[in-house]
């Protein structure tokens, strides 16, 4: 990997050119504490030290509403409406949310690509950005703290400007064509990179191991847990819309007024929506609102196999943007036994004393 500091003085000009290369989104500040991701005009707009936006950065990719093709009843035939997406840079993305871009990747561009997705992926310049955790981050249980690929650029903070990271062709080639504005790394931005990264470590809220935590989701559906939060849960969805790698949608044909022609379109959907799981004939995969809660636990907390990782990417914006004060992380804790005791004390106490590894022979005799 190729690495060059942008000094800071020349952070701004950076931008500006960046918009050589498409239409630049970065994130900005849009209300008193609320990040999102917007066009730039003016560069010194963009929020460097931003915690989260409210809006992933899939709505670049896999747009909240769009149209599929248009129908004329009176012809067997279709007309698909991909759109000419122009060029366009995301500037800086989070570590988690570049990791939720890759979980959308295997889903979308895998054996049956999906062109809609796949054309706007083609056009878009990720540039990534280091931050600091706040109270609702857990991306470093789910190992996706650091970036090491899926991006154009990554830049992490300096105290006197960015060490870059160059993660692409095309990120050889914006450096390149801006050449001027970069150094040499030196030892000293060495050591400040992994300072940076030290107090980013330890500032995060949990340190603790969540390896079991999908099997034990599966061994506690009766826990109470989940009658309890359910009951406060909204059924809004914005747990879904804001989540970096919800990726269910659903399919309407909206006909026109000669009810003849029209187009088909999808939208975002939600697993929250109790229409979600209803199928023909009025039966429901999950009836309740409990069955829904869940379902997205337990979604969430699935492996993908081609990564390796959860489908949840730690970035805290299901518990930051919850209505209802419902925290994401803490019921996992809970399913964990870090927030309360899951089991008596006795049989706490009593499992690693009468555990197999110690046993004195495989047989469990005595000799």
């Amino acid at each position: 990997m190729r690495y060059v500091k942008l000094p800071r003085e020349n952070t701004y000009e950076f931008l500006e050119r960046l918009k050589e290369w498409g239409k630049l989104y970065a994130p900005v500040k849009i209300s008193e504490k609320f990040y999102d991701f917007r066009e730039v005009d003016d560069v010194r707009k963009v929020e460097f030290n931003y915690t989260r936006t409210i809006m992933p950065p899939k709505k670049f990719f896999f747009k909240p509403r769009e149209k599929l093709f248009e129908f004329d009843l009176s012809k067997p035939e279709y007309r698909e409406t991909i759109e000419d997406v122009e060029p366009f840079v995301l500037f800086g993305v989070h570590a988690c949310d570049i990791f939720g871009l890759k979980i959308l990747d295997t889903v979308y561009l895998d054996e049956l690509p999906d062109k809609y997705y796949k054309v706007r992926r083609e056009k878009g310049i990720i540039i990534g950005i280091s931050c600091m955790p706040d109270e609702y981050c857990f991306c470093n249980l789910r190992e996706t703290d650091f970036a090491d690929d899926g991006f154009d650029l990554f830049f992490h903070e300096l105290p006197d400007g960015w060490l870059v990271r160059v993660g692409s062709p095309k990120g050889h080639r914006i450096v390149d064509k801006n050449i001027k504005l970069f150094e040499e790394v030196t030892t000293e931005d060495i050591c400040a990179f992994r300072e940076f990264e030290r107090k980013r470590s330890e500032a995060f809220k949990y340190h603790e191991d969540w390896g079991d935590l999908r099997y034990l989701l599966e061994l506690e559906m009766e826990h109470p847990m989940w009658e309890e939060e359910a009951e406060k849960c909204l059924a809004c969805g914005i747990c879904n819309t804001t989540c970096p790698t919800c990726r269910c949608y659903e399919v309407q044909d909206i006909v026109n007024l000669d009810g003849v022609t029209g187009y088909r379109e999808r939208r975002w959907d939600s697993c929250q929506f109790r229409s979600h799981g209803l199928v023909a004939g009025g039966h429901n995969f999950r009836p309740t609102k409990k069955d829904r809660f869940m379902n997205r636990y337990l979604c969430k907390n699935s492996y993908n196999e081609k990564l390796g990782l959860s489908f949840c990417v730690g970035c805290g914006r299901c518990t930051a943007f919850c209505p209802a004060g419902i925290s994401f992380v803490r019921n996992l804790r809970v399913i964990l036994g870090l927030e309360e005791r899951s089991c008596p004390a006795k049989i706490a106490e009593e499992i690693p004393k009468k555990g197999f590894a110690y046993a004195e022979n495989i047989r469990g005799e005595d000799v």
